[in-house]
């Protein structure tokens, strides 16, 4: 099972929101382009690209201004599935 990088999800999201640069250091409440629904477009996104990631909406419940999307890359890492 494939895991995308941090670096990939910013590339993802780039493309979702038309942002010029996503660093994924940078709060995801100041990236310029990036708004909530861009948010969701992605995550239906990842979804789709990544079934065996049980992610959902969960990923940003608690979103403020020090969630960046390494925090969000975290949460991901924590939902995969073990390895049998």
């Amino acid at each position: 099972m494939s895991l995308p990088t941090v670096e990939e999800l910013a590339t993802q999201l780039e493309a979702v929101s038309g942002a010029q640069k996503v660093d994924p250091d940078q709060p995801l409440q100041h990236i310029a382009d990036v708004d909530s629904l861009d948010l969701m477009e992605w995550l239906y996104g990842f979804q789709n690209q990544y079934p065996h990631i049980p992610a959902d909406e969960s990923l940003f419940a608690d979103i403020d201004d020090t969630t960046t999307l390494r925090v969000v890359h975290d949460r991901i890492v924590q939902l995969v599935p073990a390895q049998a």
